[in-house]
């Protein structure tokens, strides 16, 4: 009899194990990505079942036909509202900005249009203050969609100031992701909720309600709109850890926008978006999408990328934009685990004679990505790409400047995490000023930043290992 069970079990696990493998060939990833999940099912039998169901290549399903009906929705609920333009034909550039912008256009993203107004946030605390301020000023609605939001001295100071307006009638919503902002509980959230404010967790786990496979979509977003004029984004999450006034020295080091006019409707529309597939929930009114009059302002493109489509529109940007540069490439980013395209694109561009530097911090708040991190720069330095390490403090800084002229801020870190697994947004901005001005700020960064040196000496057996370790688990960071 328990031959029998055994013979059993072992032919339905050979049999789930080939409609695995099925479904992983059918979805057509790249053959080394197919190949290593088809191995790790076959020898590590059980720690690989885990790992793959907790973060198998699959996609949201159900909950992608569900995203796509509130964009759908969406769409048509506001299409009076937020018209859809082709690129104008006075868009300013001919060269690579348009070509950017007509790849993105071309990919969802809708046409790049002139704001009102952009600040540069390059401080926590600018940062808070701005968006405070906006909040203060708002009369009709303010929306708030954020990945980390911490109870503390920062999280509890916005936390009352939005209670305040909702108490004065504004309406408030306030969407968090449910693993990043994990320690807001109950408790914390409670003055909120009493005060009327709506609040929604994103992609919340549960044993109970098998939400376990949902785990490895969140949104990382960082979104303030206020009256639907003012918005912002960037990478700067409600935590004192991105304050100088309570952390001091030690504040992480990072870059926020405030924008004002039309691109904030491409911002309003993300968040509508993402609070209707949290909440089945679709709030629609001529406020979201005021209509502003015609401005001069810098051009910016506002770029979501997720889970629930392929068409992977920032990290076709990305590649894009760093194939594309003619003079000088900076790069910025917390998690530098680029995938081999963009690897080739900046092996590719050193090679050709573009200046490409790289900043990324001498210690993140992951060992594991810090050590995936350095298992790509011998190979980068070898080709021409200078490579410095920020810090202490953290760099959390995420942006992209191309030639002084082309520019992105954002959400979405150089890894594959950001452009595969997660809800991303950034900002691309085509303004030469608005280029000149991070471009600069970067230059400011080197100072507390050293230029790595490849090793004279063969790293020790370990070293090499841990970083080729981690780099196999590079899809994962």
């Amino acid at each position: 009899m328990a031959d029998h069970l055994i013979a059993l079990f072992s032919l339905a696990w050979l049999l789930w194990i080939a409609l695995v493998a099925v479904g992983l060939i059918l979805e057509r990833r790249s053959p080394a990505a197919t190949l290593a999940w088809l191995l790790a099912l076959l020898f590590m039998p059980y720690f690989g079942f885990l790992v793959y169901l907790l973060f198998g290549p699959r996609r949201l399903h159900r909950r992608r036909r569900r995203y796509g009906r509130a964009r759908e929705r969406l769409i048509q609920s506001t299409r009076d509202l937020r018209p859809d333009q082709a690129i104008p034909r006075h868009f300013p550039d001919a060269g690579l900005a348009r070509q950017l912008a007509l790849l993105l256009e071309r990919v969802g993203q809708g046409a790049p249009v002139p704001a009102a107004g952009v600040t540069l946030l390059e401080t926590g605390d600018a940062c808070f203050e701005s968006i405070e301020a906006a909040i203060a000023a708002a009369t009709h609605h303010i929306h708030l969609e954020y990945y980390l939001w911490t109870p503390d001295r920062i999280g509890a100071r916005l936390r009352d100031l939005l209670a305040a307006k909702a108490r004065a009638g504004v309406r408030v919503r306030l969407l968090l992701d449910a693993i990043g902002s994990d320690r807001a509980n109950r408790r914390f959230l409670r003055p909120l909720r009493d005060a009327g404010v709506q609040v929604a967790w994103f992609n919340p786990i549960g044993l109970r309600r098998l939400r376990l496979r949902y785990v490895n979509f969140r949104t990382h977003r960082k979104i303030v709109v206020c009256d639907g004029k003012v918005g912002f984004t960037g990478g700067i999450n409600v935590s004192d850890a991105h304050s100088d006034v309570h952390n001091g020295p030690d504040a992480w080091r990072d870059t926020h926008l405030r924008i004002e006019g039309e691109p904030v409707h491409r911002l309003q529309f993300i968040f509508l978006e993402d609070w209707y597939f949290a909440t089945d929930q679709a709030p629609f009114e001529p406020e979201f999408f005021p209509r502003f009059a015609a401005t001069a302002g810098p051009w910016l493109q506002i770029v979501e990328s997720g889970p629930d489509n392929d068409r992977h529109a920032i990290a076709k940007l990305y590649f894009a934009a760093i194939t594309g540069a003619q003079q000088q490439l900076l790069l910025a980013t917390p998690y530098f685990v680029p995938s081999e395209a963009l690897t080739a694109a900046l092996v590719t561009a050193a090679l050709r004679g573009v200046e490409v530097r790289v900043l990324a911090p001498r210690q993140s708040d992951s060992r594991l990505v810090s050590a995936a991190a350095r298992s790509y720069y011998d190979e980068l330095v070898g080709a021409g790409v200078t490579i410095y390490e920020y810090g202490p403090p953290m760099l959390h800084a995420k942006l992209l400047v191309v030639d002084e002229r082309i520019a992105t801020v954002g959400s979405a870190n150089f890894d594959n995490r950001s452009l595969a697994l997660n809800f991303e947004a950034i900002a691309v901005l085509y303004d030469a000023g608005l280029a000149g001005q991070l471009a600069r700020g970067f230059a400011i960064d080197l100072r507390r930043a050293n230029r790595y040196v490849k090793p004279g000496r063969r790293a020790t057996l370990s070293q090499r290992l841990g970083e080729s370790t981690a780099r196999l688990l590079s899809p994962l960071l």
